[in-house]
């Protein structure tokens, strides 16, 4: 816990983001690099978590220190805030550790009051721009610290004033018409509240400072940390900076740039600016900006001064910057500079080419990809036939890359609702705000009439890796009669389905065709490099020839999970597994088995052959047997509707005697895994029969063949004792009888915590262990996966009992020490023993690298999550080098 609370910008620097914020550290550093910085101060994240774990009540003696930074902001800039005839006005902002763009809050321009809108009418004798800040500070100061609606009190009566002076911009009204709106917005701030708005600006500044600390737990800044797995303990800096002013006239603006684009990655600056505009204007999309090359026109040497100041930061922070700017009166001040949010296909064309420039190293480069969002790039595109004929509505900004097909939903929690649900839909609204995250997080993707490029919810999808169009102003939006219109005057309502292009800025009616992404160069050599430097295997999850496919095309190194139980479900199968399951007789179960040998052959010889020289898997049959049979309830009506027509029910109600007989009062910790193959072992026999017949026909034809066999739901040593030796007996007979040697290992699934006590016991008979941390998970916490996240883990995770949800991301301090524990004491008797995880922990970024911190040899997920693994892994051998 550091003592000092209050930070000016001269004090820190870079290294200190934990601290004062991603913001307040890089203001610091840019201050200290003498860059154009307006001077001011950071309020630490620690002393956030204060207030919050205090019960939102102010730190005794906080005020005082920030009056005392702010007499040296003062001495800076020559003002004195509140001083009724040379003011100094500040902006205080949020600026967590980790970006989270738009989803905490603002408030500028405050200090103005009654008194200081007159001073700085004086000073810079242009009352317009002075009535525009004060009725800017109040609406903000009302919806952000006092929490009123801001459509409702304060936008709805801007559209009256410009209603009544007949223009359509802000910029248009008058300046008697924005001082008209003062003493209104007082007005309703106090019926509203029940409080006079406040002209002391340090009880403006207190009220600004608790708004920003409880900003970090509403709902839009929960969710959006639950999204991107952020520690809710982390709270966020405040940073309260002298004001400059974009809106003081036509030499004025204010803007947002990318050193580089972060839809497409192209090494070009790119961003948007307006004139005589703050800085809310450009990110809110209240007016549609213009893009940041025309500044070269219009500003020219302003304008090359900031790119010359960008590629600097760029090459010092060493990633893409993301920084916003303002011209006070044709002097540039940079408000912030912060690494970039981007697309996922952007992130990996930016670190090839970073890397190929010379600025940053191969490790640098893949951590410049986030491992959650690579498999963006591998979602489907539109078919460029279908696009060239499809209807098109409209045409705008592409926001945010990629192809989104869904039906029209205006509003808000409905999106939420429905997304949840699984239903497709594309949010259309005016414009977003952050408030509209959960919607925007469950749609397919995002239509906006207004706002451009750097607008909120430009910037917010591209990091959700949603396709946006915005800017989209030949169209007409009724929120309350739920309809867009065309500009041919086509009507599109509710549900009616469009499809969205945010590459191209495209919104087209209907569902256009959507085809597979192709990959190219840029993936290609950045995963060259990811496999270079990890050393951890990644295999895939994979129980049919065409899964194998898949698997090695996103490059899996073997199969680490066939789920053999999967084949069973066939069709052609079913009839034959049924009747080995109503069997009375281990004859009749054997003659049935016998109908099924040949069908598994021919499953593992096509597997084994597509997978060549690399190890598959296989799990032997693991499910219980119930769930090859039809339905209890089913079976019952169909009893009862035979009977009641006077049909024969006879062999339906045999059925149901059996199903009746195999049922359980907990089926998943029942008769299955280990248990069955042991009960009715001639099962497990004919499995392993199938692999090595299958294995020794292919190594007579010239393939290295690496069978590894894997008994299910081991809780006791000896059960994997007396099963090892009937499969090890098995395997021997068929190499005998083909007259070749197949090299093979023999292992065991870690399931249940009791396996993982005395893995040393286990790990004399296993020659290795697969960590399945699905049933190991739900056996640790004693939940059942399918209720706990039907009914509470949601909830678990929004009241942050826990950090996520065990089933997502590894449960580290728990089940992740019992298999930590497991490897430890297996390889004391074992120092052979390889070790895995399979399942989709193998595929979560943040489980792989614990994978790697512990010394697993690999990690086994579905086929499209193999990059993100992968990168994972890299990224892990990077780290472990910090």
């Amino acid at each position: 816990m550091t003592e000092k609370r209050v930070w000016l910008f001269r004090e820190g620097d870079a290294s200190m983001r934990n601290l004062l914020g991603g913001k307040g550290a890089n203001l610091a550093e840019m201050t200290n690099l003498g860059l154009p910085v307006p001077p001011g101060l950071t309020i630490t994240t620690e002393t956030c978590m204060d207030y919050i774990n205090a019960g939102n009540k102010m730190p005794e003696g906080l005020m005082d220190e920030v009056k005392a930074a702010l007499k040296e902001v003062e001495a800076q800039k020559g003002q004195k805030f509140g001083d009724p005839v040379n003011p100094l006005l500040v902006s205080v902002r949020s600026g967590a550790r980790v970006s989270m763009p738009g989803m905490m809050e603002t408030i500028l321009n405050l200090g103005l009051n009654d008194q200081t809108v007159e001073a700085m009418i004086k000073l810079t004798n242009n009352p317009r721009f002075c009535y525009d800040s004060y009725r800017r500070f109040l609406t903000m100061f009302g919806s952000v610290a006092w929490e009123m609606d801001r459509q409702k009190y304060f936008e709805s009566e801007l559209e009256k004033v410009k209603e009544r002076e007949g223009v359509k911009q802000d910029t248009e009204i008058s300046a008697e018409g924005l001082k008209s709106l003062i003493p209104v917005y007082k007005n309703v701030i106090k019926e509203v509240t029940g409080k006079e708005f406040p002209q002391d600006p340090y009880v403006q500044l207190q009220e600004a400072i608790e708004a920003v600390f409880r900003s970090w737990n509403i709902p839009r800044a929960v969710a959006y940390r639950n999204m991107n797995k952020i520690d809710h303990n982390f709270g966020t800096a405040v940073n309260v900076q002298s004001m400059v002013f974009g809106n003081m006239g036509d030499d004025c603006a204010t803007g947002v740039s990318f050193t580089r684009n972060p839809a497409t990655g192209e090494n070009k600056f790119y961003g948007e600016y307006l004139t005589n505009a703050q800085g809310e204007d450009v990110v809110a999309g209240i007016r549609t900006p213009k893009p940041i090359a025309e500044l070269e026109t219009e500003m020219p040497d302003l304008y090359r001064q900031y790119v010359d100041i960008a590629k600097k930061l760029e090459l010092g922070y060493k990633d893409v910057q993301d920084m916003e700017f303002t011209i006070e009166k044709g002097k540039l001040y940079i408000l912030q500079t912060r690494n970039g949010k981007r697309t996922a296909a952007a992130a990996v064309r930016i670190a090839v080419e970073m890397c190929e420039e010379g600025i940053i190293t191969k490790e640098r480069a893949i951590q410049l990809v986030d491992p959650y969002s690579v498999n963006q790039i591998l979602l489907p595109c539109f078919d460029a036939k279908a696009m060239a004929e499809a209807k098109k509505i409209s045409s705008g900004v592409n926001a945010s890359p990629g192809a989104a097909v869904g039906k029209i939903v205006f509003d808000t929690e409905e999106a939420a609702q429905r997304g949840e649900a699984g239903e497709k839909v594309i949010l259309v609204r005016i414009e977003t705000c952050p408030d509209d995250i959960h919607g925007m997080a469950v749609a397919q993707g995002v239509l906006t009439l207004r706002g451009g490029a750097t607008s909120h919810a430009a910037v917010v999808a591209k990091g959700m890796g949603k396709p946006c169009v915005s800017g989209c102003e030949d169209i007409k939006i009724d929120l309350d009669n739920e309809t867009l219109t065309a500009a041919d005057g086509t009507v599109y309502r509710k549900d009616d389905i469009i499809s969205l292009d945010g590459g191209k800025g495209l919104v087209m009616a209907g569902a256009v065709k959507l085809v597979e992404a192709q990959i190219d160069e840029n993936w290609n050599k950045f995963f060259s490099w990811v496999d270079e430097i990890r050393t951890m295997k990644v295999e895939s999850n994979a129980d049919t020839p065409k899964d194998i496919i898949n698997s090695l095309k996103f490059g899996a190194e073997g199969v680490g999970l066939c789920r053999t139980e999967h084949m069973f479900m066939d069709p052609e199968r079913l009839p034959w597994v049924q009747k080995m399951i109503i069997a009375g007789t281990p004859e009749a179960r054997k003659e049935a088995l016998a109908k099924l040998l040949p069908m598994q052959y021919a499953d593992f010889y096509a597997m084994f052959k597509e997978l060549g020289d690399k190890p598959l898997t296989v799990r032997l049959l693991d499910p219980p047997l119930h769930e090859f049979l039809p339905n209890k309830e089913d079976l019952i009506a169909e009893v009862a509707a035979l009977k009641a027509t006077g049909k024969d029910a006879k062999e339906k109600e045999e059925m149901l005697h059996i199903v009746e007989g195999l049922s359980e009062s907990n089926p998943m910790m029942g008769l299955r895994g280990c248990r069955l193959g042991l009960t009715y072992p001639e099962i497990n026999e004919m499995q392993v029969r199938a692999i090595f017949e299958a294995c020794c026909d292919l190594k007579k034809e010239g393939y290295a063949v690496q069978p590894w066999i894997m008994i299910p739901l081991i809780g006791h040593v000896n059960e994997l004792k007396v099963a090892k030796e009937i499969l090890v007996r098995v395997a021997k007979d068929v190499m005998a009888e083909k007259g070749v040697e197949v090299a093979y290992k023999f292992g065991t699934m870690i399931e249940i915590p009791r396996a993982a006590l005395t893995a040393d016991e286990i790990a004399e008979h296993a020659e290795f262990f697969s960590f399945g941390t699905n049933d190991l998970t739900q056996m640790t916490f004693g939940y059942s996966r399918d209720d706990a996240e039907g009914k509470f883990l949601n909830r678990y995770v929004e009241q942050k009992i826990l950090a996520s949800n065990p089933f997502e991301t590894l449960d580290v301090k728990g089940v992740g020490q019992l298999v930590e524990m497991s490897m430890e004491k297996g390889k004391k008797v074992n120092p052979a023993l390889v070790g895995g995880v399979c399942g989709e922990h193998g595929g979560d970024p943040d489980s792989v690298k614990f994978c790697h911190r512990i010394g697993l040899n690999y990690v086994s997920c579905s086929p499209f999550r193999i990059p993100q693994a992968k990168l994972a892994a890299a990224q892990a051998v990077v780290e472990a080098k910090k």
